[in-house]
C-alpha cells in the first residue's frame, strides 16, 4: 500500500481517528471516500482546528469538518500543471481521480518542490531557573537536560530546522555559559544562532526588547521547556493569512468538577448537573509576533507575553489564537520530565 492510500478514511470515521491518520502520515491530510472509493471530501490540519474552535467534538464524524469541495484533477494530469495550480490556489494537496470520481492518487506540494528556507527569526526562551526540576537543574540548565538521549533545546532547534528555519536567538540567563558552549554559533546544525543575554528576570516577553535589531518578517517565539510536534509552517501561514499582529498557540484544557453542580435562581433549584466537564483554551507558550509588535515592549523591564497580548487587545489590534492538536508537553515538573523521556521515542522517532 502506498503512503497516500494510508490517508484514506471512511465517511463514518470519527474526527479523533482522522487526527491519528493525519499525524501518522507525512502527507498531513485525510481523504474521505464513500463505499465505492469516490472522493467526497478532504480534511487538513486547518479543518480540524476550525472544528475545534467551533466546538465540534472529536467523537463526531469527519463529515462535519471536511472540505466537501476540494480542488481535484484528472489522474493523467502532468506534475507541472499540478504544481502550477497549487501555487495559484495556495494549496498543498491535490487528489487525482478517475472519470467516475474514484480516488487514484494524491499529489503533495512538498513532494514536488524542496522545502523553502524561512528567514523568519525564531527566539527560544531558554533562561529559566528550572527550580521545580531540582536537583537536576542544580548543575545543569533545564534546556540542556537530556530527553530522549539529547538536550531538550536541541530537539526544539531541530524541529524548527526541519521546517526550514535557519535564524535563531536563544535567550539565556541561568548557567548561560553552558548553553552557549553547547550550541555556539549554530554552524554544527547549518544555521545561525545568536544570543540574548538577560542579566535580570525579564518575563516571557521582556527579553525581546534586547534584540540587536528588529526583524523584517514575523518572529516566532517559543518557551524553551516545551516538547511539541506542532507544524511551525502551518502556524506561520495561519498568522499571515489572518493578518494577525500577534498569534498565540492555545491548547484545549478539560477539567471535570468532582461534584454534582447545582444551578439556582435566587432560592429556587433550577437544575442539576452531575460532575460536569469544563473546557478552556490555555496558553501553550508558542507565539508569532509582527515586527511592529516588538516595538511596543518596554525596554529592560519584566514583561510577560500575556501582558503584551492584553495591551494589543486594549489597543484593538488584531490578535489570533492557533489551537494545537499535536503532541505538546510542558516540562516543568519532575513527573513531566519522566513522562517526556518515556514518550520521546514514540513521538519523535
Amino acid at each position: 500500500m502506498t503512503e497516500w492510500q494510508n490517508t484514506v478514511v471512511p465517511m463514518d470515521m470519527t474526527i479523533e481517528q482522522a487526527v491519528k491518520t493525519i499525524d501518522s502520515s507525512s502527507m498531513q491530510i485525510a481523504l474521505v471516500t464513500d463505499e465505492t472509493g469516490r472522493l467526497v471530501g478532504t480534511i487538513t490540519d486547518g479543518d480540524i482546528r476550525r472544528g475545534i474552535l467551533r466546538g465540534i467534538g472529536l467523537q463526531e464524524p469527519v463529515v462535519l469538518i471536511m472540505n466537501a469541495n476540494p480542488t481535484i484533477l484528472p489522474e493523467q494530469t502532468e506534475s507541472g500543471v499540478i504544481l502550477s495550480l497549487m501555487r495559484i490556489k495556495q494549496i498543498r494537496h491535490i487528489p487525482l481521480v478517475d472519470h467516475e470520481g474514484r480516488l487514484t492518487d494524491l499529489k503533495c506540494f512538498d513532494d514536488l518542490v524542496r522545502p523553502a528556507r524561512k528567514d523568519n527569526w525564531v527566539v527560544i526562551m531558554a533562561g529559566g531557573l528550572g527550580t521545580r526540576l531540582s536537583p537536576l537543574t542544580d548543575t545543569t540548565p533545564k534546556p540542556l537536560l537530556h530527553v530522549g538521549g539529547k538536550p531538550l533545546l536541541e530537539t526544539i532547534l531541530e524541529n524548527f530546522i526541519a521546517s526550514g528555519f535557519v535564524n535563531f536567538y536563544l535567550s539565556v540567563n541561568y548557567k548561560s555559559e553552558m548553553v552557549e558552549s553547547y550550541f555556539q554559533d549554530g554552524s554544527r546544525w547549518g544555521v545561525q544562532i545568536r544570543y540574548i543575554r538577560e542579566n535580570q528576570r525579564m518575563g516571557t516577553a521582556g527579553a525581546l526588547s534586547l534584540l540587536e535589531e528588529l526583524p523584517e518578517e514575523p518572529l516566532l517565539v517559543m518557551n524553551g521547556d516545551l516538547l511539541t510536534k506542532v507544524s511551525f509552517n502551518q502556524l506561520l501561514e495561519f498568522h499571515q493569512s489572518h493578518k494577525s499582529q500577534a498569534t498565540m498557540c492555545v491548547r484545549n484544557y478539560e477539567y471535570q468538577v468532582p461534584y454534582g453542580v447545582v444551578n439556582v435562581d435566587k432560592h429556587h433549584l433550577v437544575g442539576l448537573v452531575e460532575k460536569p466537564k469544563q473546557h478552556y483554551f490555555v496558553n501553550a507558550g508558542i507565539y508569532v509576533l509582527n515586527p511592529e509588535v516588538i516595538r511596543q515592549i518596554p525596554q529592560n523591564v519584566f514583561y510577560d507575553m500575556t501582558t503584551l497580548f492584553e495591551a494589543l487587545m486594549a489597543d484593538k489590534q488584531e490578535t489570533c489564537v492557533f489551537p494545537l492538536r499535536e503532541y505538546w508537553l510542558d516540562i516543568g515538573r519532575m513527573d513531566d520530565y519522566e513522562r517526556a523521556n518515556g514518550e520521546y521515542a514514540e513521538v519523535f522517532a
